[in-house]
């Protein structure tokens, strides 16, 4: 009996009949999903959810937001964030990945907004993200940043994002990181959050919750040059059921430390 392909009937490529369509079916070959077009009438009654370039980025539209707008990886920085490179090391993050750190690798890049900070505060960074629809849309927001006025002023380079399951690709590193980073999807502690913000919503819905969470810490903890840092909500339990070495905490979350 064959494994259901996770985006059947949840996803599609929506091709919006401008420009080349040739990316729009090489995406949605890459994927294994339909190529929806704007001119078949019912094309929104099939799937929940469309990938589409729009603005010259690669969103991830629901029908609410089929008529405007779409999710996409945002390389700005954040609000409080720095936008000088490198950015000061400071804030709950940055003590955890400690000051000693130079190499980190991000196991759950996810929309990669964790990454992204760790980028600009000037560590060297590689992902990791397991979800090919992800991995599209971050393929496409490192793309931007490599392109982005400042990183070719200081001839940066977009950290590398490597797909596939994370408790495999860490086993196969030449060299073992300082910092192990790690941003599991826990259950929600109520079933509902209005704080919840829509792109973690969607994430949710298409891919469910880490099941395989503490099989990836375990993972991590045997790799790491130096440390394994968890993400997790200030509710949750630590990961692997291990005492973190230490905690930093951040608005309703915090980040566990643990030393190898």
């Amino acid at each position: 009996m064959t494994t259901p392909h996770p985006y059947t009937g949840k996803v599609a490529v929506l091709y919006e009949n401008q420009g080349d369509p040739l990316p729009f079916a090489q995406l949605a070959e890459q994927l294994a999903v339909p190529l929806r077009t704007t001119e078949a009438a019912d094309f929104s009654q099939h799937e929940a959810f469309f990938l589409s370039w729009r603005d010259g980025c690669l969103k991830l539209l629901d029908h609410e937001l089929l008529k405007k707008g779409g999710m996409t990886v945002d390389i700005e920085p954040r609000q409080g964030e720095q936008r000088s490179w490198p950015a000061p090391k400071d804030g709950a993050l940055a003590k955890a990945l400690g000051r000693k750190t130079k190499t980190v690798v991000d196991a759950t890049t996810g929309w990669g907004q964790d990454s992204l900070h760790i980028f600009r505060m000037g560590y060297e960074l590689l992902c990791i993200e397991r979800s090919p629809l992800m991995a599209a849309l971050l393929a496409d927001g490192l793309q931007r940043l490599a392109q982005a006025d400042w990183m070719q002023r200081l001839q940066l380079q977009a950290p590398r994002l490597l797909v596939g399951n994370a408790i495999e690709l860490l086993a196969a590193l030449p060299e073992p990181p300082d910092c192990i980073y790690l941003d599991p999807m826990f259950p929600p502690k109520r079933k509902k959050s209005a704080l919840a913000k829509k792109s973690m919503v969607v994430l949710r819905d298409l891919l469910g919750d880490d099941e395989d969470k503490d099989a990836l810490f375990a993972a991590a903890m045997q790799v790491t040059g130096k440390r394994v840092v968890v993400k997790c909500p200030d509710y949750a339990e630590p990961l692997g059921g291990v005492k973190p070495n230490d905690s930093f905490h951040g608005k309703l979350l915090r980040y566990d430390v643990f030393l190898k």
